[in-house]
């Protein structure tokens, strides 16, 4: 391959550190939340004596088969292939929640006014996320105490929460 005579047009894309570090940070935090929720629901299932493997089984037949057998959720076979591509959905959610999150906070650091815009959306998010849950997701809700999908995403949003404040720990909120 012949380069130009003219490198002076040469443009080189180095992607800049600022924009690399955002994208760690949400992969790192979706990982994190993530992580925390499959920890939270194996702990609920063990303890309530179901199969290991129930919440992800029943969440993943929900969404990929369109919730065929939720009608009678404790006889539902565990599914290994249901669980692993619904825990690889719910990691790469978490990722992208975590990748806007980076970023939200990396323009919070520039504009001190905009933190608080961030901690409403937070806000608005999770009750929309359990609004439309008890909403749209009757069912499943029925198969998972609804009070233990709750405790679980505000334990991700709080680990997810720790690891950006001690990443940002100059960030500064004013209304």
């Amino acid at each position: 391959m012949d380069l130009p005579s003219d490198t002076s047009r040469l443009t080189v894309l180095v992607p800049s550190t600022a924009i690399s570090d955002s994208y760690r940070q949400g992969i790192v935090a979706g990982i994190a939340g993530a992580v925390t929720i499959a920890i939270w629901f194996f702990i609920v299932d063990l303890l309530s004596g179901l199969p290991f493997f129930y919440t992800p089984n029943v969440l993943g037949t929900a969404l990929f088969r369109h919730g065929a057998g939720l009608d009678q959720p404790q006889t539902l076979a565990i599914s290994m292939e249901m669980v692993l591509v619904y825990t690889w959905v719910h990691g790469l959610v978490f990722c992208a929640i975590g990748g806007i999150a980076a970023k939200l906070l990396a323009l919070a650091e520039q504009d001190v006014h905009v933190g608080f815009g961030i901690l409403l959306l937070f806000v608005i998010f999770e009750f929309g996320f359990v609004g439309a849950a008890l909403v749209f997701a009757e069912p499943i809700l029925r198969a998972l105490a609804w009070p233990s999908v709750l405790v679980g995403n505000l334990l991700a949003a709080a680990v997810m929460a720790a690891y950006f404040w001690r990443q940002h720990a100059t960030l500064r909120i004013s209304p």
